[in-house]
């Protein structure tokens, strides 16, 4: 089976970027697949909702990308949760303005993992920026996920995340596809809430994914905990919704947009 390079990209802060990589690379586990997370964010948000230790921690993403000689293979961590984890601390704040001279610097990440085997998929969490991390991402990626709140102030800056995306496809990475937008914390309760995501079914048609991840303070709990939501409390309802996203992005395979 082949690996795909999924990318959670949104320039906007706090609209489930980290919390879908963790419980969709975890219910693409519980499938079978053999599942690789990639934490390309400087805060290490990703690392931390894992439960990985970081003072036990001593390579990461970042010695990735700055040595030439170093393997990816030597920074990924085994979980209980059934992926593998390439962890990120602040350290990778530096990367920008330390790699600002290296040739080919927006590849330096797909470089890396062309040579990786053992993998079937590989889920990589963008910071909340259009920067140097998320381009090498983006030229890396297979397809891209792009989480949207449903709040009007959250749609206001898709537009320029379409750009960015098809300016990187046209330069950079001609293979890349959108797998889908996905709707995220989505509050049934509210007219705010359906409204921004009809609009949001209205403006992007098919790319919209049908599975919606519903607003909860389960998620905040299992952060905190260490796992993720499909482990902490695999019956709710958003743990359902994950597994119902990682039904949806494989067969989406099958007619990828």
């Amino acid at each position: 089976m082949s690996c795909l390079v999924y990318v959670l990209a949104q320039q906007k802060g706090g609209v489930g970027k980290t919390t879908t990589t963790v419980n969709l690379g975890a219910a693409l586990a519980e499938q079978g697949q053999k599942v690789l997370l990639i934490d390309m964010d400087p805060q290490g948000a990703l690392s931390a909702v894992t439960g990985i230790d970081m003072l036990k921690v001593s390579k990461t993403i970042y010695d990735v990308l700055r040595d030439p000689k170093f393997e990816l293979t030597d920074a990924i961590i085994k979980t209980e949760h059934g992926f593998d984890i390439v962890a990120a601390n602040i350290d990778l704040a530096a990367a920008e303005m330390g790699l600002a001279n290296e040739p080919a610097r927006d590849l330096l990440l797909r470089e890396k993992l062309s040579d990786l085997e053992g993998y079937t998929r590989i889920i990589i969490d963008c910071p909340p920026s259009l920067g140097f991390l998320t381009l090498n991402a983006l030229a890396a990626a297979s397809r891209i996920i792009i989480p949207v709140q449903t709040q009007f102030l959250a749609l206001r800056g898709m537009e320029i995340l379409m750009e960015t995306i098809n300016k990187v496809k046209l330069r950079i990475n001609r293979k890349m596809k959108i797998s889908g937008i996905l709707p995220t914390m989505v509050d049934s309760r509210t007219v705010h809430s359906k409204e921004a995501l009809e609009q949001l079914k209205e403006s992007y048609d098919s790319l919209v994914f049908e599975t919606v991840i519903p607003q909860t303070v389960k998620v905040s709990d299992s952060t905190l905990s260490g796992k993720p939501l499909l482990c902490f409390n695999p019956t709710s309802l958003a743990a359902k919704a994950y597994r119902s996203l990682a039904l949806e992005v494989e067969n989406r395979e099958k007619a990828v947009i």
